[in-house]
């Protein structure tokens, strides 16, 4: 991830892509934690939830598809995630029209899922 993370003028927004693994167990598989992970996140970077976090608990086809989906919009976008309670990932998404603090969220997000590694990557949507 670059070091310093600006919106040029014109952008639509900034999206920020992590992929986690070796996840807390407990943590990945509990409803009530997923759902303090939105709101933490939220008052740390200062956005406005709208509405209630959306957390299905689906995906049983396939083994590493079981598991929590996360749907947490904001006034300015969305936060979202998926969760494989086999391998213990997670793959979460952070996009929101309004500048935020890229690494801030990526590190406050690897720390509360407790992942032993993590990839990172932000966009600027056009």
């Amino acid at each position: 991830m670059p070091k310093n993370v600006t919106m040029p003028a014109g952008s639509f927004g900034l999206e920020v892509v992590l992929d986690l693994y070796g996840c807390d167990p407990q943590t990945i598989r509990s409803a009530k934690k997923l759902s303090e992970f939105t709101t933490k996140l939220c008052k740390l970077l200062k956005m406005k939830k709208y509405g209630k976090t959306l957390l299905p608990h689906f995906g049983y086809d396939k083994a590493h598809t079981a598991g929590y989906s996360m749907l947490q919009f904001i006034e300015t976008s969305s936060i979202t995630g998926h969760f494989s309670e086999l391998w213990n990932s997670a793959y979460i998404n952070i996009f929101s029209c309004r500048e935020f603090d890229a690494h801030k969220a990526a590190d406050f997000t690897v720390k509360f899922f407790g992942a032993r590694k993590a990839t990172r990557r932000v966009l600027l949507r056009k």
